[in-house]
């Protein structure tokens, strides 16, 4: 008698532990949808909630620009260090356990995150959050669709998109009440009983599926390109920072950017030649699905780290509440969830590649109108940059997808998805890295050329601080001496508080030009499958924001 390994028994007792306490039901896929969209909500809102809080964070624990962005690429990084990797841990130890797991470790970290009392433990605490959020996003998508039968997959699909996009709407509005009315910590606290019930659910709904072909873990591909993303970050962000004299010369950001360049060429190499990939890259050289993936490269990192950006101005400059800062992202996937459904239409009834282009011109516009932001900036100026925003967004993502995928073999398409939302995740890490270290670099420039321009023994720089310390003196009721360094500490902060807006202005023109790049993979693309036929029904890929 042949001999029945371990694994072999462990799958078929649960199927038949699945059969035996889940009997087949008619709402069994609904309630298991409902359990899904829980969990994808939670795990999109914390890509998207901290924006708003991370002004209090800095604050709260007196660090600067370079370490307080890990918060978010740091999150950024597990998640996409996890997204190609779920899907074979699935497979080997089952969908049901591996989901589980995830929600699990996402509950644990925003358990540890609120616990956190410096900003090391934040940032380790958000790696867990996003080792979690990495397993359930991919996850939740291939239990919908393994559940639900194709002529029911598209109803099932847009209700979980409509939980990854409402959490883009009102992460930030939730992020900013709490932050404003109780404290930074609670925004991670609210997904501890949350992720509970969660947890309870799926160990009550879900049933069990293992897939009998696993296929073998690509443990150096895994290897190289978790060390390659976090050094790379890591020499990005240390380059100008505060606690490095040497600057970009430093050894230790020498030593960091040669490690990262041999991960990736490890990583490169060992993609291309393995017969099971952790990323099967080869798929790149499919012309438009290779162009799609470059557009989404540059707009994640425009995108993301513009994101990142406008919480700061409008907390730290213009004196918005975490509330109102949250607030003003409201409309953006609300426009975004409204146009996407035409956008994809008109790609399929005309041409897909106009939306995109439009889309990102419309992005493109909005970064520039974001680059002349001022101190007597109005909200109807901001509102407008994010309407447009929202509109180009919803342009982009369906027709994008469509264009990529359109010569990818459907049996290719789990593959194709999971290199699509990875390198979504990279492209984020990097804009939100690069755009920080651009952001230090340029408020230092600014600063210097501000503090240069006044000249405490200039004619102009007296009569100012006098007439501010006669000010003072009569309203504050300061002496003379005392209402003069008032006054001349005031016209300092002002200083200090341009250079910090001629900074951010910068780093939006930045944004502008990195996503103006993405015109060209966009022109290059092809609109027609050769060969195709006009009857065969598109597939779209479905990318969370």
């Amino acid at each position: 008698m042949r001999k029945i390994s371990r694994t072999h028994r462990i799958r078929r007792k649960l199927r038949n532990s699945d059969s035996k306490y889940h009997p087949r039901s008619p709402y069994y896929k609904w309630f298991v949808l409902a359990n899904i969209m829980l969990g994808t909500f939670m795990a999109v809102l914390d890509s998207t909630i901290v924006n708003v809080s991370l002004p209090k964070i800095m604050s709260s624990f007196g660090v600067g620009l370079s370490t307080i962005q890990w918060v978010v690429t740091a999150y950024m990084l597990a998640m996409a260090a996890m997204l190609p990797t779920s899907g074979w841990l699935a497979d080997k130890f089952g969908y049901k356990r591996v989901y589980f797991w995830g929600l699990f470790l996402f509950t644990f970290g925003s358990l540890l995150c609120g616990l956190s009392n410096d900003e090391t433990t934040l940032i380790l605490s958000r790696i867990v959050q996003g080792l979690g959020a990495g397993m359930i996003q991919p996850l939740g998508m291939a239990i919908i669709t393994r559940e639900f039968p194709p002529q029911q997959r598209g109803v099932a699909l847009g209700f979980w998109a409509i939980a990854a996009a409402a959490s883009v709407s009102f992460g930030p509005l939730i992020g900013g009440y709490l932050v404003d009315n109780f404290s930074w910590q609670l925004i991670f606290d609210v997904n501890v009983p949350v992720g509970i019930a969660a947890l309870l659910f799926t160990i009550v709904i879900q049933r069990e599926f293992v897939s009998p072909n696993a296929r073998k873990f690509d443990y150096i591909g895994f290897i190289s390109v978790s060390i390659f993303l976090p050094v790379l970050l890591y020499a990005l962000s240390e380059g100008n920072a505060q606690t490095n004299s040497a600057g970009w010369s430093a050894p230790y950001i020498l030593i960091c950017f040669a490690i990262s360049a041999i991960a990736l060429t490890v990583f490169l190499t060992q993609e291309l030649t393995t017969k099971y990939p952790l990323l099967d890259l080869r798929l790149l050289k499919d012309h438009n699905f290779g162009m799609s993936n470059l557009v989404m490269l540059v707009f994640s990192m425009g995108m993301f780290g513009s994101t990142f950006l406008l919480p700061l101005y409008l907390q730290n400059s213009m004196g918005y509440t975490a509330l109102q800062s949250g607030a003003v992202f409201l409309p953006v996937g609300i426009i975004q969830g409204a146009i996407s459904p035409v956008a994809g239409w008109f790609s399929d009834k005309v041409n897909a590649k106009v939306p995109v282009i439009l889309g990102v011109g419309l992005l493109v516009f909005s970064f520039f109108l974001n680059s002349q932001l001022s101190f007597l900036t109005e909200r109807s100026f901001v509102m407008t940059s994010l309407y447009l925003r929202g509109l180009g967004m919803g342009l982009i993502f369906t027709p994008l997808s469509s264009l990529g995928l359109l010569t990818i073999p459907r049996e290719k398409m789990a593959q194709a998805s999971g290199i699509s939302n990875t390198v979504r995740q990279i492209g984020g890490s990097l804009g939100v890295a690069l755009l920080s270290t651009v952001l230090t670099t340029r408020v230092n420039f600014h600063a210097q050329m501000y503090g240069g321009a006044v000249q405490s023994g200039s004619q102009v720089f007296q009569n100012v601080t006098r007439n501010m310390g006669y000010y003072i003196q009569q309203h504050g009721g300061s002496s003379v001496a005392t209402a003069m360094k008032q006054g001349q500490s005031i016209l300092m902060s002002n200083v200090s508080s341009q250079a910090f807006i001629s900074g951010v202005d910068d780093d939006f023109l930045i944004a502008a030009l990195i996503t103006t790049i993405g015109f060209v993979p966009i022109l290059l693309m092809r609109t027609k499958k050769k060969g195709a036929n006009p009857n065969e029904p598109k597939v779209h890929m479905e990318i969370i924001e």
